[in-house]
């Protein structure tokens, strides 16, 4: 018999031949009630000397590594194969049955390689882009043990003063859903779950369930008031198109719904969770959300928080030490049911399976040096980078392709290496950034003028005195402003989205001197920029682009790289208009866009910029919307076709928008509602023809009970480079079939990847 052989005997549970689930079930039957509680406690930065009792004993079945619950804007000394190693040894080789554990750490838009913040990555409107770039991140964050990370966050956030729309995909709720799958595909390995036991795969968490981007005034942790047909429509939906991809477990919020902490919610967690969207894996608390239970008003201590927890469907409890504390104890006294305890326990283990972790709970220390910030990851965060980087206005400036005469970088941006990162960057390191300012250098500096070489000079800012002296002199200034990533994550919220104090003055004194003057703002939320509406020649407008933003700031300015990006926020003109967004419900009398009414006395309704705008470098016309049929019956397709042209000079990159409104509905629909995108590029002069196939699912919504309602209309098709602009038809949906055999003409053609 061999040694294999008599483990399976012994404990079927490593028997990798057997199912999953008889596993895990062989491994719960034998633990005691302290072994199972222990799985649902999960510990901050575990050492395993310090610990090793713990770890003998099992009292923790999960930790995270963090400098603390704000560990987004605190860096920390991260992870290490051989730490981590040492802590799987602890807990597999001196505790009773062996089980590993599983090491967490917020890895939210890179680990060594960091890419844009994901608001930066959403204005690419590219799911593959963005898949890619969580491939790359778990492909390095499993190099150093992670197997966990707390990403991606779907909360749909309309309010910019939140600082953690950073950590989001914007306002839009079909973007956030489809770069939400596309982030999970990324991290866990593949569709449909991924392979999890993929030793560069690991789990994702899908956060924060749910409605935490409607927190009142954008303040963090505040209460949520919000409806049924709001919650289904817009804030759920982000987490029903991940938990139907895969994602492996998901976060329950710190706030308050309708006067219930979401860490209680019976309703939202353990019925609508798990018996309407269908989810089975693990939800763990927030950091400490579970103890502060007692700060809501709802229990008297860490005991009855974990009740409550428990009850609700909380199957890890984050740092708080409620449920390790307690539980065993509120079996014993018959308060807590043992099959609560036992069904939580049951999902822990079946992740750890999965990630197979019974097999190999190991990392190969080599692995790190071999995929940690290569080549191949500092081409795609230079890639994701430029894909930041949105155009607002421009006068003929950009790109500068003639190289200028003497070309100066100033601003407190000009010379920022990790301040390039934005929040929740735990793992890049300064030093491995170009800022700004050096590739400007790298890409102007003595490249020939007029048999002249270009001259590239530089300051931060500090002394406006020489800023506008060396303004004066140069043919273009590239002023770098912004907010400091400390102003955006989490607990990070503002009451002003206007810039940092004193640079608009600076801007203002370098436009009286400069010739062109290039304004860049770099940022990790949508800002207000009336200001700067005629301020220079051009107004770019950069999301924290991560460890390639100089870069891939300078690709785009020089037109080495299309300017592609796109708004995923609207842009207020100031911050009491927010929140503003383009999905809004109409009201019973409505503004005409252009008549002399407006609901502020003070200013215009409109955004400055809104959701989906961009300019690139050369115009692009949209003509000629054909539908293949103006009825659409059930089981039946549409194809709705735009030509759009490219009448510049410069290639462009696109982003094709469709746009549904629905006018007659058993409820009030938005305006505008996103449903589909597509990504072209045209060559000057080009022509395509976009199509997308749009049948009723696509245009339906979801009632107060979260069923799916497909109703008549009529509805508008508008197919835009922005919200509230393009081409637009009508189109009719029938409860019978329109046409007989219909399945849509010009048939065939499917979305580009983030639509499919």
């Amino acid at each position: 018999m061999t040694a294999h052989d008599v483990t399976s005997r012994v404990r079927p549970w490593s028997d990798p031949d057997l199912p999953v689930a008889r596993r895990a079930a062989a491994l719960l039957a034998a633990m005691t009630l302290q072994e199972k509680v222990g799985q649902l406690h999960q510990v901050a930065n575990p050492d395993p000397e310090r610990d090793a009792a713990a770890l003998a004993a099992g009292t923790f079945g999960t930790c995270i590594v963090a400098s603390g619950q704000h560990a987004g804007n605190v860096r920390d000394t991260g992870t290490q194969a051989t730490a981590v190693n040492d802590l799987q040894r602890a807990a597999v080789q001196t505790s009773r049955l062996g089980i590993p554990l599983i090491i967490a750490r917020d890895v939210i838009h890179g680990h060594r390689t960091v890419f844009p913040v994901p608001l930066g990555q959403a204005a690419s409107f590219d799911a593959e882009l963005v898949r890619d770039c969580a491939r790359v991140a778990a492909r390095e964050a499993t190099a150093d043990g992670v197997r966990w990370t707390f990403a991606p966050m779907l909360d749909v956030a309309q309010d910019p003063r939140w600082g953690r729309v950073a950590e989001g995909w914007g306002e839009d709720v079909w973007l956030a859903s489809h770069l939400g799958v596309a982030a999970v595909e990324g991290f866990q390995g593949g569709p449909d779950g991924g392979d999890l036991a993929a030793p560069e795969a690991m789990a994702a968490c899908a956060k924060h369930y749910v409605g935490y981007g409607l927190v009142q005034g954008g303040r963090d942790y505040a209460e949520v008031d919000i409806g049924p047909i709001t919650l289904h429509n817009r804030h759920l939906r982000p987490f029903r198109a991940v938990i139907d991809a895969g994602v492996a477990t998901v976060m329950s919020a710190f706030h308050t719904l309708d006067a219930v902490p979401v860490t209680a919610h019976v309703a939202l967690l353990r019925e609508h969770l798990r018996d309407d969207l269908g989810f089975t894996g693990p939800v763990v608390s927030d950091w400490g959300a579970v103890g502060e239970l007692r700060h809501h008003g709802m229990a008297a201590d860490d005991g009855g928080a974990a009740v409550l927890a428990l009850r609700a469907g909380v199957d890890i409890d984050m740092v708080t030490g409620a449920y390790s504390g307690h539980l065993a104890r509120l079996v014993g006294d018959g308060v807590v049911d043992e099959a609560l305890v036992d069904e939580a326990v049951l999902r822990v283990l079946t992740l750890k399976l999965r990630l197979g972790l019974f097999e190999d709970p190991y990392t190969d220390p080599s692995r790190a040096a071999a995929v940690h910030l290569t080549p191949e990851h500092r081409g795609l965060a230079r890639r994701a980078a430029a894909s930041a980087v949105v155009v607002l206005r421009n006068d003929g400036v950009l790109p500068l392709e003639a190289p200028p005469r003497h070309v100066h970088v100033t601003g407190p941006f000009a010379t920022a290496t990790g301040e390039l990162f934005g929040t929740w960057t735990l793992d890049g390191r300064a030093e491995d950034v170009v800022s700004i300012a050096a590739a400007v250098s790298e890409r102007f500096e003595g490249t020939a003028h007029q048999d002249r070489p270009t001259r590239v000079t530089v300051d931060d800012g500090r002394f406006p005195d020489e800023s506008h002296l060396r303004a004066r002199e140069a043919d273009v200034v590239i002023a770098c402003v912004g907010e400091h990533p400390l102003r955006s994550g989490e607990a990070n919220s503002v009451a002003s989205l206007d810039l940092p104090p004193g640079q608009v003055e600076h801007l203002e004194a370098l436009a009286r001197v400069s010739r062109r003057l290039v304004v860049v703002v770099l940022t990790g939320r949508p800002l207000a920029l009336e200001r700067l509406a005629h301020l220079g020649s051009a107004l770019v407008l950069v999301f924290h682009p991560g460890v390639e933003g100089g870069h891939g700031v300078v690709d785009v300015l020089s037109g080495d790289a299309p300017a592609s990006g796109r708004l995923p926020s609207s842009l207020p003109w100031t911050t009491g208009q927010v929140p503003l967004h383009h999905d809004h419900l109409p009201t019973g009398r409505p503004l005409h866009p252009d008549g002399p009414e407006g609901r502020y006395r003070d200013h215009r309704d409109t955004a400055q910029y809104p959701f989906g705008f961009g300019l690139g470098y050369s115009p692009v016309t949209y003509t000629d919307l054909v539908l293949s049929a103006t009825v659409l019956g059930p089981g039946e397709v549409v194809r709705a076709s735009v030509r759009v042209t490219n009448v510049g000079t410069r290639p462009v990159v696109e982003t094709v928008q469709l746009y549904a409104r629905a006018h007659v509905s058993t409820i009030s629909r938005p305006v505008s509602e996103l449903v589909g995108v597509r990504r072209v590029v045209l060559a000057p002069g080009e022509q395509q023809e976009v199509g997308f196939e749009i049948d009723q699912h696509v245009l339906s919504h979801r009632d107060a009970l979260g069923r799916e309602r497909r109703e008549p209309g009529p509805f508008t098709l508008r197919i835009a480079p922005y919200a509230g602009a393009g081409v637009t038809a009508r189109l009719d949906v029938v409860s019978s079939p329109a046409r007989t055999g219909t399945t849509g003409e010009g048939g065939g053609a499917r979305l580009d990847p983030i639509d499919r």
